[in-house]
Parts: C-alpha cells; sequence; structure tokens
C-alpha cells in the first residue's frame, strides 16, 4: 500500500495527543503537587512514579490485545479509539482536586486519576506506535512519515508546554481554578488528536485468511498474562537491534523527563520568573520545527544510525552549557535550550523511523508479525524512563532541601535547592544522553538490510496459520558506528 500524503498527516496529528499528554503532565504535575497542593517533593516524585510505572505492567498487555486485533479484524483502532475517548475525561479529573482534601487525600486523588489517565493513553499509544511497520513499507517512507510526525510533536511541544501554563495563569490567584481550566482545554486538544490518528490505519478490514485462535487465547488468564510478559522478554533477548535501539531510548527519555520536570523549577527559582517557562519552550521547540526536516535529511544520506548519533552529540554539549546557570542566571540561557531544541528534534524523529525497520527486520528473521508486542514493549521503556526522570528530580530537591508550599504561601529556596535544579536541567541529562550513545554504538541495522526485507512476502499475523519459512537472513551483528 503506497503510503498517501493524507495517511501522513492523519498519524502526524497523533504526535498532537502524545506530545500534549508526555509534556503537560511532566512539566506541571510535580509542581503541582509541591507549590499547589503541598504534597512533599518525594512523595510526589514517587506518586508520579508510580502511576506512569504501571505502564510497564500494562503496556505489553496492551500490545498482545492489540496485535489479536490485527490478526482478527485487520487493524488497530478499537483499541486506539477507546484510549482517545478515555484519556481526556481521567486527565481533567487530575486537575480536579477538591479544595476540602489534605495534602494525603490530594496525592490519592492525583495518583488515582493520573493512573486511569495513563492507562487509557497506553490504549492509544501502544498501537499507534506499531502503525508506522504496516502502513509504510520502505527505510525512506518510514522516515518520511515519522519526520512528519516528529514536526508535528515538537509543535505539540510548544503548544501544550507554553500555552498549558499561559492557560493557567487565567486562574489569576485561585491556583486551583487555573490548572482546572488548563486542564479542561488540554484535555479537549487531545482527545480530538487522538481520534484523528485513528484513521491513519487505511487497512481493509476483516479477518486474514484461515483465522486461528492464537494458542494463549486458550490458557487461564493467569498463565495467559505472564505470557505477555514473556514474550516482551523474548523481544529483548532475541532482537540485538532492539534491546540496543530500546536502551538507548530509554537512557534519553530519562534524560528528558528530567529536564522537562526541572523547567519549571528554573524558571521560578532561577530565572525568577514562573511565565519564564513558556519562553524555555519557545526557545527549545522554536528551533526544532525548522531543524526536524533537516534531520531526516541527513538520515537519508548518513543513515539513522549516524543522524541519531549526530543529535545526540548535540545535545549533550547544549545541555552542558546551561551549568552556569548556577553562578550566573539570566536571559543567555535561552541559546543552549534553542541548541538543545534542535538535537532533541533528531532524538525524537530518528529513533521512532528506525523502530518501524527493527519490526520489519524481526518479521522477515521470525515470520510473525509482533508489532504489538515491540509497540508495547517501547512504550513501556519510554514511560519508565519519563517516570523515573521525575523520581530523579524530586530525589535531588529532597537531598538539596527543597520547600514545599500551599497556594500562595511565600517561601524562600536554599542556595543548595537551586543549584539542584540547575544540575537537573543541564548536568544530569547531559550525562545521561552521553550514556546513550554507548548503547547505540552497537545498534546492528543498515539501510540495506531493511530494503533487502521488502523484497520478502509480509509476515504472517498471530493466529493467521503457519506461515512460509522466511529467506534465511544474517543473525544480528553488532557493528560500531564510526
Amino acid at each position: 500500500m503506497a503510503l498517501t500524503t493524507g495517511t501522513v498527516a492523519r498519524y502526524a496529528v497523533g504526535s498532537v495527543g502524545t506530545g500534549g499528554f508526555a509534556t503537560l503532565p511532566g512539566l506541571v504535575l510535580v509542581f503541582y503537587l509541591t507549590d499547589t497542593l503541598g504534597v512533599a517533593a518525594a512523595v510526589a516524585g514517587l506518586l508520579v512514579t508510580g502511576a506512569k510505572v504501571w505502564d510497564v505492567v500494562v503496556d505489553p498487555v496492551i500490545g498482545a490485545a492489540s496485535d489479536r486485533e490485527r490478526a482478527t479484524t485487520g487493524r488497530r483502532r478499537r483499541l486506539m479509539t477507546v484510549g482517545g475517548l478515555a484519556l481526556p475525561v481521567f486527565f481533567t479529573l487530575t486537575f480536579a482536586v477538591p479544595p476540602a482534601l489534605s495534602p494525603a487525600g490530594a496525592a490519592a486523588w492525583v495518583l488515582v486519576a493520573f493512573l486511569l489517565a495513563a492507562t487509557a493513553f497506553s490504549l492509544f499509544q501502544v498501537p499507534y506506535i506499531a502503525l508506522p511497520a504496516e502502513i509504510a513499507g520502505t527505510y525512506d517512507a518510514r522516515t518520511r512519515l515519522l519526520t512528519a510526525r516528529v514536526v508535528v510533536l515538537t509543535a505539540a511541544i510548544l503548544l501544550f508546554g507554553g500555552g498549558g501554563p499561559a492557560l493557567r495563569e487565567l486562574g489569576g490567584d485561585d491556583e486551583r481554578l487555573g490548572y482546572l481550566l488548563m486542564a479542561v482545554v488540554a484535555s479537549l486538544v487531545l482527545g480530538a488528536a487522538l481520534l484523528v490518528a485513528t484513521t491513519a490505519d487505511r487497512s481493509p478490514g476483516g479477518p486474514p485468511p484461515r483465522p486461528a485462535v492464537a494458542p494463549e487465547d486458550r490458557t487461564p488468564p493467569a498463565r495467559r498474562l505472564l505470557a505477555h510478559y514473556r514474550r516482551a522478554a523474548a523481544l529483548l533477548r532475541t532482537s540485538v537491534p532492539f534491546r540496543t535501539l530500546l536502551t538507548a531510548f530509554v537512557l534519553q527519555a530519562l534524560a528528558t523527563g528530567v529536564m522537562l520536570a526541572a523547567a519549571q523549577y528554573v524558571a521560578t527559582w532561577v530565572l525568577h520568573s514562573t511565565p519564564a517557562v513558556t519562553f524555555l519552550f519557545a526557545a527549545l521547540v522554536g528551533p526544532a520545527l525548522v531543524v526536524a526536516p533537516l534531520w531526516g535529511r541527513l538520515a537519508r544520506r548518513v543513515g539513522k544510525e549516524r543522524a541519531f548519533a549526530a543529535a545526540s552529540v548535540l545535545f549533550v554539549a547544549a545541555a552542558a552549557l546551561l551549568v552556569p546557570l548556577v553562578w550566573a542566571p539570566g536571559s543567555w540561557v535561552y541559546l543552549p535550550v534553542g541548541l538543545a531544541g534542535a538535537a532533541y528534534a533528531g532524538m525524537q524523529s530518528l529513533p521512532m523511523a528506525m523502530l518501524p525497520d527493527v519490526v520489519a527486520h524481526d518479521a522477515r528473521r521470525h515470520g510473525v508479525d509482533r508489532a504489538g508486542a515491540f509497540g508495547g514493549a517501547w512504550t513501556a521503556g519510554e514511560t519508565t524512563g519519563l517516570a523515573l526522570g521525575t523520581t530523579v528530580l524530586t530525589a535531588v530537591l529532597a537531598a538539596t532541601g527543597y520547600v514545599e508550599s500551599s497556594g500562595a504561601e511565600a517561601v524562600t529556596q536554599p542556595t543548595t535547592a537551586v543549584a539542584g535544579i540547575v544540575v537537573a536541567f543541564s548536568l544530569l541529562p547531559a550525562a545521561l544522553v552521553a550514556a546513550s550513545l554507548l548503547a547505540l554504538r552497537r545498534y546492528p541495522l543498515r539501510r540495506s538490510d531493511i530494503d533487502d526485507a521488502t523484497a520478502d512476502r509480509p509476515a504472517r499475523h498471530p493466529g493467521s496459520g503457519p506461515a512460509a519459512p522466511p529467506r534465511p537472513t544474517p543473525p544480528d551483528r553488532p557493528q560500531e558506528i564510526p
């Protein structure tokens, strides 16, 4: 099936929702807990992390369910639609904490609501990530599809990262009202974007030939659940490309999570301007909107893995340049943040364009379409990285003596806490992305490995009957990136 402009556009619109949900809670939720609801920093970090790590439990199950839906209906739309309808409800509830609740009660409310929101998001995100391997059939087509997605993703980061806090300020002195207004507007945009993206799956639908019930469907639920986790572990064990790519991406998600969660604290306690977070996001996303297509062009010229490495090196340098904020805070910060944004565009688009290549390579080697399982493991890894980023930040805040507050209560932060905020915004992300380059050096796939696979017959879907033996292929071979 040819990749049409309409399909690219519909798929890319989904990144308004995925980018919005990844950005806005990461930016404001911990700050909402510590500086509006009066929840201790360490407790706030554990709460947000717990809700996010829940995805590690549920994503492999959703991935298997998505593969079964694809095998029986020919599409992945059902779970995506349920997630798109449920997410706005639970996201709004996350920021609708009743004023009468104590800090402990408010923390419990946020935990339950955000856990449900994260589950709804996974119902959409897991099959959404699986789609590129099925709607784009070649190495360059996937680069085109995922580059368009990341252009929209960077715009979504600006929309939610800058617009969310601006909406919050409309609440004036009533911080709770401001957060609720922000959540309602954001939820409407999130839901609309996710539902549009469900139409990107243009498969004709209907069951595949010779349908059969997969063996795990006849087993007891408990054993079936364990089978989902074993399948996810098997992906890591048997696919060197997936293991190396996921390791690099999780480390970078951890770096992004720390930096994102620290941005509001940098604006408030380092730059001494709460609205400055909007300008930080403008500096981050503005260059990314311009540079994202350039990373796609570079990938077509030198290969995705080399372009990904170049983007990562640029990010390390840009993040390290932010360290002097400890001694000399000022508007100069926007320049290195802009460089980090340019690098971030490549760090998002290129691994996401590499994942469908990994899926296609695996299908060629094993003769089975496991795109949903890959999507579940990938989403679980990304979510874990982002969630642990929040944990790392709150651990730094707690260790450096950060002072929590409730409502409009005025507090003064110790110099150690301000220094910790800067380190979490600069040095820690730089070190984590530098570590990701060590994993990326062993990524084995090249363009020839992928385009050769397109000559093979499509892999079967789980439960669709026996497959013809796949053509022999060389084993996954570790190769270092020069």
